[in-house]
């Protein structure tokens, strides 16, 4: 019988089943995930549902656009699945604290070596009632910890979003860049067969021609330093994103088009949306709740015990009570550094909170900068420029050629244009920095994304 009984608890315990680690899969799948769209395209709509009802169109036919970009990086960004598998980690906590501890079985048998006397035993059995309310502090201080995940979650998809948003800019402004080179480079060679007719003619020494052919020569150089920076760029947006090198070519390279939202109150929206912010709210309440259970501890459960056995041919039922008495521990060291680390949760939110508010103001006046910037450029330098293309193309149209004076004209063009694109790229990393600390309109769930994830299932052939 008292096999039986043990077998029967045995029952409902798990066994362990080993999943050993495969990268060769997780390589390959790099290399297809572009190819089963559907899964992808199911997110796209369930994403897209939580803010009008109505799908984005999602087609990669014309290439990755960065909207599309972005979420590709929610789905696909290797920090992000190891941020939501660590919610679900929390959330296996969540779902299993709080229970009773297991019951305690024991046996005792005493066989006495004198031929007369009987053989003793003792059955018992123990469980522990929990009075103190500490299992549901526990489960309290379990769901805040897996809330703070979560606001984790959030956090990490915003932060990946700016990035790429940034990253993207970058690459296509160093794509805008090699065009811009290439143009300038075969101007270069129209002057420079210009020069070879007048070196021809006497019209000009071979110590200025071969100034022009350095020039040319030197703009070619740089033309594959941008080239390969254009590389570095590319590849670094694509392991933003998580898709392999092999998808370059799908990338479009745009600018990322954002709108910064109207705000009437900064510090309020600060407070309400910025996701950093809001795991550090999470993460206090967490401390709060380890707070509670420790308090919970040093309350007293009740342990009862009843049993079966004999003695010198005597057959008992025995009875137990145990309580412990909160006088000498009490539990102050659980209590003291939970505590501690209360105040520690309290003091690096506000920490955060001041240091988010000095780089929001200066965010922002970042952004008024560098739209001055750009404004003044376009409408002031870049006029100027202009005229004076048109009155060096009037000259040639005499047919008086200075080749010196179209050198100096394509390069400040060229210097403008470059100026134009940084002007362009820095505003833009403002604007992405603004909306950064804005965080996002609405708050504050993590992308549908995160409950295929977190249970392990296999999505456009991960898992």
């Amino acid at each position: 019988m008292c096999f039986s009984a043990f077998a029967t608890f045995i029952v409902g315990c798990q066994s362990y089943e080993p999943m050993p680690l495969d990268i060769d899969t997780h390589r390959s799948s790099l290399d297809t995930r572009l190819l089963d769209i559907e899964p992808l395209s199911a997110f796209v709509e369930r994403l897209d549902a939580l803010h009008n009802g109505e799908p984005t169109q999602f087609d990669f036919s014309d290439g990755i656009s960065p909207s599309e970009g972005e979420v590709l990086a929610l789905f696909y960004n290797p920090e992000l699945r190891i941020a939501r598998l660590r919610a679900g980690a929390s959330l296996a906590e969540f779902d299993t604290v709080g229970l009773w501890e297991d019951p305690v079985f024991g046996y005792d048998g005493v066989d006495v070596t004198s031929p007369s006397a009987p053989f003793e035993f003792s059955i018992m059995g123990n469980i522990t009632i929990p009075i103190s309310g500490r299992l549901g502090a526990e489960k309290e201080r379990a769901g805040a910890a897996y809330e703070a995940q979560l606001r984790t979650i959030v956090d990490a998809e915003w932060q990946t979003r700016a990035a790429l948003r940034s990253q993207w800019a970058k690459w296509a402004a160093a794509t805008e860049r090699v065009a811009l080179i290439n143009d300038v480079i075969t101007q270069l060679q129209e002057i420079n067969a210009i020069a070879d007719i007048l070196v021809t003619a006497g019209e000009l020494n071979r110590v200025h021609h071969r100034l022009l052919q350095v020039e040319l020569s030197s703009k070619m150089v740089e033309a594959t330093e941008v080239e390969l920076q254009v590389m570095e760029a590319s590849f670094d947006l694509l392991g933003i994103i998580g898709l392999s090198p092999a998808a370059a070519s799908m990338l479009v390279p745009t600018f990322p088009v954002l709108d910064i939202p109207h705000v009437d109150d900064e510090t309020a929206r600060l407070i309400e949306s910025n996701t950093e912010l809001a795991v550090q709210f999470a993460e206090y309440e967490t401390a709060e709740k380890s707070l509670h259970v420790e308090i919970k501890k040093q309350f007293p459960d009740i342990t009862l015990g009843s049993g079966y056995g004999s003695e010198f041919n005597d057959h008992r039922v025995m009875f137990g009570l145990s309580i412990p008495l909160p006088v000498l521990n009490a539990n102050r060291a659980g209590i003291a550094i939970a505590s501690a680390n209360r105040a520690v949760a309290r003091a690096t939110a506000e920490t955060t909170f001041a240091h988010l508010y000095r780089e929001l103001a200066a965010a922002t006046i970042t952004l008024q900068m560098k739209q001055s910037q750009r404004n003044h450029y376009e409408k002031t330098i870049v006029p100027m420029l202009e005229d004076q293309t048109r009155d060096i193309e009037k000259i040639v149209e005499l047919g008086e050629v200075d080749t010196f004076i179209l050198l100096e004209t394509v390069s400040r063009q060229f210097d403008a244009k470059q100026q134009l694109i940084s002007l362009q790229l820095a505003e833009l990393d403002a604007v992405i920095n603004v909306l950064r600390m804005y965080g996002p309109d609405d708050q504050m769930n993590p992308s549908p994304v995160h409950k295929e994830i977190s249970t392990e299932r296999t999505l456009g052939g991960v898992q």
